[in-house]
């Protein structure tokens, strides 16, 4: 396992001396991969339980937004809130607000200041990718991200943030094999500057997801379908409560970004 906090400078340089591969992939892409649109299923739901109530706020890009699924049972916010009840038997209500293909200053500018003032005990959010993958740069996302923390740590100064850092792009199937390094490397980056801000800014971070098979995608080969959002909301459920026998984290122990080699 290899610390995420500082990664080597050739990251960087690698990911820029590739961006024309990068660009020319990318547009060939775009033009062949199935856009697919958000789930017209239920935004909230609750899970009963005998214990004070987790009031769970997923927030997040096309992930929390549901898109390419077709069951309320196959979405992120429904398996993280089905997790954290199923492990620890209390009530779970829920609330997804998602946004297609949103970065981390969309959700800042567009989504926290539209949802509802309630007392949320935790907050999952997934946001990144988008950023990655329209090459934003660095000083970029910790500006966006940073201010992202700012504002929901200030709109709900109660909850327990957990942010989940972008997956090892390299799996997925749609992606050609370069296209995927490129993306991957990007994302070190993007993932390195978040574990600092979630540091800096009273919020966890998870480890990234482990990686899964081709079954675990939707039809496009980008997004994960029902059987990888399951994988997806165990994985959060872990930050969000702790397994049995294990010591609670606090906000400011922000567990440490890893990756494996």
């Amino acid at each position: 396992m290899t610390d995420l906090e500082k990664p080597p400078t050739t990251t960087a340089l690698y990911s820029w001396a590739m961006f024309p591969v990068y660009a020319w992939q990318g547009v060939r892409l775009r033009m062949r991969i199935e856009r697919l649109l958000p789930a017209p299923v239920p935004t909230e739901g609750t899970f009963p339980g005998n214990s004070p109530e987790v009031r769970l706020l997923v927030m997040g890009d096309s992930t929390v937004a549901s898109v390419g699924m077709e069951t309320l049972e196959d979405t992120l916010a429904f398996n993280i809130a089905k997790a954290v009840n199923d492990e620890t038997g209390w009530p779970v209500s829920w609330r997804a607000a998602g946004g297609n293909s949103a970065t981390a200053s969309d959700l800042r500018d567009f989504i926290v200041p539209h949802v509802e003032q309630r007392d949320w005990t935790h907050i999952a959010l997934s946001v990144g990718i988008n950023d990655m993958k329209n090459f934003h740069m660095v000083r970029r996302f910790k500006r966006d991200f940073g201010a992202l923390l700012y504002s929901m740590r200030t709109r709900f100064p109660q909850a327990r943030i957990v942010w989940c850092p972008i997956p090892d792009m390299r799996q997925c199937p749609a992606l050609p094999t370069t296209l995927g390094r490129i993306l991957a490397a990007r994302a070190e980056l993007i993932n390195a500057m978040g574990a600092r801000m979630c540091r800096e800014r009273g919020a966890i971070v998870t480890d990234p997801v482990p990686p899964q098979g081709i079954d675990a995608f939707a039809r496009d080969g980008f997004h994960p379908n029902g059987e990888g959002y399951r994988v997806w909301g165990q994985h959060f459920a872990r930050w969000i409560v702790p397994p049995r026998g294990e010591a609670d984290s606090l906000p400011d122990e922000v567990t440490p970004l890893r990756r494996t080699a």
